[in-house]
């Protein structure tokens, strides 16, 4: 949702979310009052963890991939190998891949079979990099029937309602009473439900078993029509609740036609980012993950972060109150600001990161390019201003229960306590980015390192072994 926009009923805000027994490290306890807790672990937390098929707890952290911009046999063509060769190489195992309706069904009832191998291709290639996928049916503005991407124009009823562009605020555009009339029809007419339970089962059928499949995003940042009268909070709220829930369900009972295993991301209304807490309700499925964004209002119309705002807390509260209350994972879909180099992102950076680790399985920023605005690095794949600070070690999968997980970043010290599990995996794998210096791991407990030292420059995966039921302590230090 980058961009700049504006809130209708909403003057003057513009917008586009242990014991001791095991040694020296583990009677230490935490780092510092630097550090922070990542995803919430070790502290009773009340939001659930991801897992993987063997029962490990994850933890992904990633990019959006996208190519917004070509259609039809050029489509996809802007995602090569190289995106997913640079966010291994930079310690990322995650990616949310934008995928289109549009191409995907460009005239009703007609698959474009080479759009399915162009993305069969790149998660091939996510594969060969060990990177985890989320493929998202993205759309922008409903679809190109108002100049953009997502469902198709033959699945675009307006009732003959205006629309007027406005390419300088293009999320004002949601607010047009074509697209809110659009989301109606999608929401409620028999055959565009069908259509769209439809599209998804052809996805997840082609797709499910690829090993690099994590899940499906059900729809990308869903809005709706507003009442005569209605501020934005309560029309969101309501359409959450009457029209975007059904619509989870419908979607994940046709995933769940063709596929048992992978997990469903369900996203609320874009306007979660104002901290108002969701209208959502219950998903039936066994296998949900709740997937908000995490955008600013101001600073998406390019103003500095300001910590004396309080934005961030009054985020974290409001969307943790949904997965706490249905006992679902958290993965951000989308996060991170356009102006990155002012001179508070990096206080931002380090706030933001800190809140997402408390709550989170884990987080997509936006996004990975080569370039500026909003990518992730520059052309010559450096990290640009302050996005360096994405890059940390963390555990992408842990085989037991988690006691502490913190990484303090300022002296570049992660530290992971757990109690192995007796039975399944046995295997916990920390991830780490490249260091100028290097790394050193140490590891406490009945527990083996595949890796004790990191070459500077150099990024790692390091498997631990650890007895059933060992309690386990893993140190990473700057190798200095």
């Amino acid at each position: 949702m980058p961009s700049g926009w504006l809130y209708p009923g909403m003057p003057g805000i513009r917008a586009v979310a242990v014991g001791v027994c095991c040694g020296a490290m583990l009677a230490a306890g935490g780092p510092g009052p630097a550090a922070h807790a990542q995803g919430g672990r070790g502290d009773g937390g009340e939001i659930p963890r991801l897992t993987d098929d063997r029962g490990r707890v994850l933890t992904l952290r990633g990019w959006n991939v996208e190519d917004k911009t070509n259609r039809g046999d050029a489509a996809l063509s802007a995602i090569t190998e190289k995106h997913f060769r640079d966010m291994r190489g930079k310690g990322f195992n995650f990616a949310r891949l934008l995928v289109f309706w549009d191409d995907l069904e460009p005239r009703r009832g007609h698959y474009d079979t080479r759009y399915l191998r162009k993305i069969e291709r790149i998660l091939d290639w996510a594969r060969t990099y060990d990177i985890q996928v989320l493929l998202d049916a993205h759309q922008d503005v409903f679809g190109p029937a108002f100049g953009h991407r997502g469902i198709p124009e033959w699945a675009t009823r307006t009732d003959g309602l205006p629309f007027t562009p406005n390419p300088d605020d293009w999320f004002s555009e949601y607010f047009q009473p074509a697209v809110q009339r659009a989301f109606t029809h999608l929401y409620e007419d028999q055959d565009l439900r069908r259509a769209q339970a439809k599209m998804w089962r052809t996805l997840a059928d082609r797709f499910s078993g690829h090993p690099a499949v994590l899940g499906y995003d059900l729809i990308n940042e869903p809005m709706g029509e507003l009442r005569e009268g209605e501020d934005l909070p309560t029309a969101a709220r309501r359409i959450e609740r009457d029209q975007i829930t059904p619509m989870h369900n419908r979607l994940a009972d046709a995933v769940r036609a063709v596929d048992r295993d992978n997990w469903v991301f369900v996203e609320p209304t874009p306007i979660v980012g104002e901290g108002v807490p969701t209208g959502l309700g219950k998903i039936k499925d066994p296998k949900v993950v709740y997937a908000p964004h995490f955008y600013n209002t101001a600073m998406e119309a390019g103003a500095d972060y300001d910590p004396s705002a309080g934005w961030i807390e009054s985020y974290e509260a409001a969307v943790t109150a949904y997965p706490k209350e249905h006992r679902v994972p958290v993965v951000v879909g989308e996060w991170g600001p356009l102006n990155n180099a002012l001179p508070a992102m990096g206080r931002f950076y380090r706030d933001a990161l800190a809140s997402l680790n408390r709550y989170s399985s884990g987080w997509a920023g936006y996004v990975w390019c080569y370039g500026g605005g909003y990518c992730a690095v520059d052309g010559a794949g450096d990290f640009r201003t302050n996005k360096e600070q994405t890059a940390s070690p963390y555990a992408a999968a842990v085989a037991g229960a988690v006691r502490t997980d913190t990484y303090d970043p300022a002296s570049g010290e992660y530290r992971l306590v757990y109690d192995a599990g007796r039975r399944g995996s046995r295997t916990t794998e920390v991830s780490l980015p490249p260091s100028a210096h290097g790394w050193r791991i140490t590891v406490d407990g009945r527990a083996w390192a595949s890796v004790r030292r990191v070459t500077a420059g150099e990024s790692a995966v390091v498997r631990v072994r650890a007895r059933p039921g060992a309690l386990v302590g893993v140190r990473v230090s700057v190798n200095r």
